[in-house]
């Protein structure tokens, strides 16, 4: 098959959507099938086209196998609604420039369109369902209008709300089939479309599982974050209310983000805390990084539908225990496989004891979580048998 994937976010961008999508890309090929991906002059996260890519309307070029299609789009990170609505449809516009590539549109098997955001993937569901009548595959990685009342960014309800709504329901409609990142996000699917056949459980997988190893665990116990420090993580919180130093713990942050110069701050005010923030790292260093810790937290500030942190997976091959901070399917996941412990979102009492408790554990109880996160690996994160499935399905979707 020939497939183009449509997506704001890819790389080199940083964050579990471009990790994603690369990963989807780079499987497909591997799979021996043809790639395009049509996408944004990265940005992300720092809302500023990436030097070599400026002052340019479009930009092809390779990666790993793939021909990427770079159109321009209006970066910003500002809260400032005129520039987060230009920056919302800016992509949803310029990418109708790709339509005069009329041959290469014709010769695709399949599209591959990525939501959020909801305005762009319903202009890609335009181009290439409406105007092409191309099959196309929709990949839904969050459940947008709901995450945005979730996280606190709209108002149920409201004109936004509702014409976001309208985009949601659009796009469950006209795809020829949909791949979710969670069973939550499948469920909330299944309630508008009854054709269990057209939905596909695509998780963010791994590509390579390292080789887990059983070890003693470290005087100070050491934790890490890794990823983005953005408002749904809100890991500037985590390292004001939790009381590092008089646990006798480390915790270390690795990424960036909005709240990256925020935390910088405080560690740098509170001498001693026991917080070392280390910035991003490169992906292929990330291994030898994840091997210095013990454990891991992953926190939602709030309650979010149908999201399953992608970092889960990255960390429990390295054998590190999981403090999850949240509900929903996430959380099932750690409690019912035995890889952690598991807090309220936001409730930093309930963390600074689970954190207790994981110190304060008999070494053979932690150790029986390394070894179940190891094992729960190792049986469930194979991205190369995902891979197979996912292209079985890709080729029943009609």
């Amino acid at each position: 098959m020939r497939i183009l994937i449509v997506a704001e976010r890819f790389w080199p961008e940083v964050g579990a959507a471009p990790t994603r999508l690369a990963n989807l890309a780079c499987g497909l090929i591997k799979e021996g099938q043809e790639v395009d991906v049509l996408t944004c002059l990265p940005n992300y996260p720092k809302g500023r086209i990436f030097e070599g890519y400026r002052h340019r309307l479009w930009k092809k070029e390779e990666y790993k196998g793939a021909t990427l299609f770079r159109m321009w789009t209006y970066a910003s990170v500002s809260k400032k609604p005129l520039a987060r609505i230009a920056g919302m449809f800016s992509f949803a516009l310029t990418m109708w420039l790709f339509a005069f590539r009329i041959g290469r549109i014709r010769k695709y098997d399949r599209v591959i369109i990525q939501t959020p955001t909801l305005v762009s993937a319903k202009s890609a569901m335009r181009l290439f369902h409406g105007l092409y009548r191309k099959k196309c595959v929709l990949n839904v990685s969050d459940i947008w209008p709901s995450t945005a009342v979730d996280l606190g960014a709209i108002r149920e309800g409201s004109a936004s709300y509702k014409y976001l709504l309208g985009c949601e329901r659009y796009l469950y409609k006209k795809a020829d089939a949909i791949m979710g990142q969670s069973q939550e996000i499948l469920s909330h699917i299944a309630a508008f479309d009854k054709r269990p056949d057209r939905l596909f459980l695509y998780r963010n997988l791994p590509t390579l599982l390292p080789e887990g190893k059983e070890k003693v665990r470290q005087e100070p116990m050491k934790i890490v974050f890794s990823g983005m420090l953005g408002v749904a993580q809100n890991v500037a919180a985590i390292v004001r209310e939790v009381p590092f130093e008089k646990l006798g713990v480390e915790f270390h942050i690795l990424g960036g983000g909005a709240q990256y110069d925020e935390i910088c701050a405080y560690i740098e005010s509170h001498p001693g805390c026991n917080v070392f923030a280390h910035g991003f790292v490169e992906k292929e260093k990330m291994p030898e990084w994840l091997a210095q810790y013990d454990a891991s937290i992953v926190p939602l500030t709030t309650r979010i539908r149908g999201a399953v942190p992608s970092k889960i997976y990255d960390i429990l091959p390295y054998g590190l225990p999981i403090i999850f901070c949240g509900e929903g399917e996430a959380a099932s996941i750690i409690q019912d496989n035995r890889l952690g412990l598991v807090c309220p979102s936001s409730d930093f009492e309930a963390l600074t004891n689970r954190i207790k408790t994981l110190k304060d554990m008999s070494m053979e109880d932690f150790q029986t979580l390394r070894s179940n996160c190891i094992a729960f690996s190792q049986a469930s994160l194979n991205f190369d048998k995902q891979m197979k499935e996912c292209l079985s399905f890709l080729n029943l979707a009609n």
